[in-house]
């Protein structure tokens, strides 16, 4: 087992926000230019941190440690689609899914996913699992709960959804768990069915923060956010419109990507600014976190958009462009732009995009777990020298994830090291 210390750093570089004011009022406005910052001229002048050096009995300690997306895999927790509920059909929830599968919401909303479908992802899924574990990969489960209950606080009544995508909701940086706050109502409770394993990795000696849970009142959601066409919703995404408000802070810890000391994370419909500067002053001074943005009409979660695959390597989606790419070539970053799905139209995507193609999970940087339908994605692997690791979850897809989704690394073999620079 690896320990390796969590040593943190930070850039305040600062750089106007965008078309922030128009959103916030002025008592917020400027910690959030603060925190909406360009970093590719402070991270050049940063000096560099080197690794710390621990011995071998120092890293046999701890049972957490993960510093990027790609050193070599040792343990991971995978999600469950057990008992799955779909969420009910709120403003949160209309503004994150496309029209075409809102009569699926209108009709199954607070029930379960449709059985035949949820028995197939489940099976997926254990297979899944077989070859993580094939692979020499240690595999952790959440437990299983019901999600049909009910529950009410002080502001809203749901009921929950599921523990299918740990990387939604845990965020490993070093030797640290992080447990995201959320933003669905459907998801208050989620962090229940990974508590067991987050205390067990407490106790063998991993750090454990909970971020501050926003209270999802309705104040935290626009409730007129206006939801129309794509175009519609382009242009709201382009001027700072999410349905998400600075009430309180809010994160899904699927907004941000790691890269060693640098993480990247977008404002979304489920992220807000002040979640993500709570989460820059938690990791500061050591870690920096640097805000991105996509011309994307519907932006929750960054891996099927931007996914970093290895040192200075990033799949980026061609149908959602970064808008500061340019300091990633400027880093000498390889963009790689990975090939349209090939998933047919009529397969069912009732909580995702057909990107999921790039969510892939690296098991090491010369290793990739890969839809096993994806032909085209599979030989761009194989062209960068990175052997494919075919499985299909097409049915598991359909929940809103691929193979990053549906896990949280919890151990990689590496150290803390400046990708970014």
């Amino acid at each position: 087992m690896l320990r390796v210390r969590c040593l943190r750093g930070g850039s305040r570089e600062a750089k106007a926000a965008h078309l922030i004011g128009a959103m916030l009022g002025r008592a917020v406005t400027g910690w959030v230019q603060r925190a909406f910052q360009s970093t590719s001229v402070a991270a050049a002048a940063q000096p560099r941190h080197a690794a710390e050096h621990v011995t071998e009995a120092e890293q046999q300690e701890c049972p957490v440690c993960s510093y990027n997306e790609w050193d070599r895999l040792e343990e991971v927790i995978v999600g469950r689609a057990e008992n799955a509920h779909v969420p009910a059909f709120t403003v949160e929830v209309k503004a994150n899914t496309y029209e075409k599968y809102w009569p699926f919401y209108q009709k199954y909303g607070g029930q379960s996913f449709p059985a035949e479908h949820l028995k197939k992802a489940v099976a997926e899924i254990e297979e899944m699992c077989n070859i993580l574990r094939h692979e020499g990969v240690n595999v952790r489960r959440p437990e299983p709960i019901d999600w049909s209950l009910e529950y009410k606080t002080p502001d809203f009544t749901s009921s929950g959804m599921y523990a299918a995508m740990p990387r939604d909701i845990l965020l490993v940086v070093g030797n640290e768990i992080i447990e995201a706050p959320m933003a669905w109502r459907a998801r208050f409770f989620e962090y229940r069915a990974y508590r067991p394993l987050i205390k067990e990795y407490f106790r063998n000696g991993a750090k454990w923060t909970t971020a501050p849970k926003p209270t999802m009142a309705d104040e935290l959601y626009d409730q007129d956010y206006p939801i129309r066409t794509v175009e519609d919703r382009h242009k709201l995404a382009a001027e700072g419109k999410f349905v998400t408000t600075e009430h309180e802070p809010c994160f899904d810890a699927a907004d941000f990507i790691r890269a060693g000391r640098d993480l990247f994370v977008q404002r979304s419909q489920v992220t807000n600014y002040m979640g993500i500067e709570w989460m820059r002053r938690h990791l500061a001074p050591d870690y920096k976190v640097h805000i991105i943005s996509f011309k994307d009409p519907n932006p929750m979660h960054i891996d099927a958009t931007f996914n970093i695959i290895g040192p200075g390597l990033v799949l980026s989606n061609p149908d959602r462009p970064c808008r500061q790419i340019d300091m990633f070539k400027k880093a000498g970053w390889t963009i790689v732009k990975p090939p349209t799905p090939l998933i047919p139209d009529d397969h069912p995507l009732w909580m995702s995009s057909k990107w999921l193609s790039m969510n892939v999970l690296m098991l090491s940087e010369k290793r990739v777990m890969v839809d096993a339908n994806e032909s085209t994605i599979q030989k761009m692997f194989e062209n960068l020298g990175i052997k494919t690791i075919k499985v299909n979850i097409r049915h598991a897809n359909s929940l809103g994830g691929g193979f990053h989704c549906w896990t949280t690394d919890v151990r990689r073999r590496g150290t803390l090291e400046s990708y970014f620079h």
